[in-house]
């Protein structure tokens, strides 16, 4: 393995995972000890409502890899990646659940996949171990990541990557509320690869991602990282006005040729409801634009720490101000 992947910042978010993690960092600990990296674990605890931040201290205090950062609410996976991987070290990001689905044992594999000229390797699991809707509900985020990052790789996306840590200067001034990593990874590189990984069942606790979250993600993709909703809405428009005149044609036909109108209230009224739901339709995509943009405009973060603590902290927070927080993220 060349030197550079023998550095590793293994980013996990937390989230109500009191359970498992002290299972977790001690299974990457014995995998870094066997394949020789010199790695640290960032553990981010995403506004845990059970003892995962305490659980955190006591790990950073026996442990000199850990490290932990305790976001002040709950923002969300991809947001609470983004603030540890900003804080990543070293030259190359592992990211992975807390969930103990992701075997830290396979994280070699991604490693050796990333040598040449990938900058990113998805771990894809070899079967899907959720239910029908569940599926169902990722398959269509992933089609919605499909057009927002731009490239096929994205039927491959997991949260269990590794990446090379310098393509976060592409995405180094995002602020936006809405976050994507793979999608903000697009943004330096399309050197996308996957590899098969052994995916087991989750030990502790049950997912967060529901049906109803997976598609309130796949709107968020499409509408803050694409321009393909607005498309669809011109292209619909466009085909609805296009209907719109061939029936003109043919009341105008008819009614030079037979000498009669179309009769009939019901055809009629079918027509102005098209051409209103059209109207709504995208009048609703705008919408969902404007909203992103004033978002935007209110300067909001994707994330803020209220306390950290580093390695031979001896488990003491340090509270996180925003000067601290300039120079360390």
């Amino acid at each position: 393995m060349p030197e550079g992947n023998r550095s590793l910042s293994i980013v996990v978010p937390v989230f109500n995972s009191e359970a498992s993690l002290r299972t977790l960092v001690e299974r990457l600990a014995e995998v870094s000890r066997r394949e020789a990296w010199d790695a640290e674990i960032l553990l981010v605890n995403d506004g845990s409502r059970d003892g995962s931040w305490e659980r955190i201290r006591e790990l950073a205090a026996g442990n000199p890899a850990v490290r932990g950062l305790n976001l002040m609410r709950n923002y969300g996976q991809h947001n609470a990646l983004l603030c540890g991987i900003r804080a990543a070290r070293y030259e190359i990001a592992v990211t992975l659940d807390d969930d103990l689905q992701h075997p830290p044992e396979e994280i070699p594999k991604l490693l050796e996949r990333l040598r040449g000229e990938c900058d990113v390797v998805y771990g894809t699991p070899e079967q899907e171990q959720h239910g029908l809707w569940r599926n169902f509900a990722s398959r269509l985020t992933k089609l919605a990541l499909q057009a927002a990052m731009g490239a096929p790789q994205a039927r491959h996306v997991s949260a269990f990557r590794a990446f090379r840590t310098s393509l976060r200067q592409a995405f180094a001034g995002y602020q936006g509320p809405y976050v994507s990593i793979d999608v903000l990874l697009s943004w330096g590189t399309t050197r996308f690869e996957a590899v098969c990984v052994r995916h087991e069942p989750r030990r502790a606790g049950r997912s967060n991602y529901t049906f109803r979250k997976l598609l309130t993600h796949a709107l968020n993709l499409m509408t803050g990282f694409s321009t393909w909703p607005l498309k669809m809405a011109s292209w619909l428009g466009f085909a609805l006005t296009l209907f719109g005149f061939l029936v003109l044609a043919y009341v105008l036909i008819r009614y030079f040729i037979q000498g009669g109108s179309v009769p009939g209230f019901p055809f009629l009224a079918s027509i102005i409801a098209i051409f209103s739901g059209a109207q709504m339709f995208a009048l609703g995509i705008m919408g969902e634009y404007l909203a992103r943009v004033h978002f935007r405009l209110m300067d909001r973060p994707p994330y803020a720490v209220r306390e950290a603590v580093e390695a031979g902290s001896g488990g003491e927070a340090a509270k996180a101000d925003a000067a601290w927080l300039s120079k360390r993220i």
